[in-house]
């Protein structure tokens, strides 16, 4: 069983930063995707960025040059996904969730709230 524990959301300006941080306590194993979605409210819930075990990732276009997903994975039993957010605009506003897969299950944190507003 995995754990998965998200910080760094909050109200922020237009044009400003944000680092969320998504703790994942249990074994993860050597394969798997970490994950960011949002879900704005109104909306279908999204695929933000995601990061494999091999470190190759991805972006959806609407968030390309300004976030950046990245991992520590110093050991198997504490992995920590991140999402750094620059140029943050008020259409960023949303509930980010943090999900893990691997081939026996996929796991959600409980989401964080960004507000991007003046």
């Amino acid at each position: 069983q995995l754990q998965l524990v998200e910080s760094g959301g909050g109200l922020v300006q237009p044009g400003g930063s944000l680092r969320l941080s998504c703790a994942v306590s249990g074994s993860i194993g050597r394969l798997y995707y970490m994950h960011w979605y949002r879900q704005a409210s109104g909306k279908q819930r999204e695929l933000v960025a995601s990061i494999a075990s091999d470190g190759s990732t991805d972006y959806a276009d609407s968030v390309k040059g300004r976030f950046t997903i990245s991992r520590d994975n110093a050991n198997n039993a504490k992995n920590t996904v991140y999402l750094q957010m620059n140029s943050l605009k008020p259409e960023d506003t949303a509930v980010y969730y943090c999900k893990v897969a691997n081939p026996q299950r996929i796991y959600w944190g409980q989401g964080t709230q960004v507000t991007v507003s003046s």
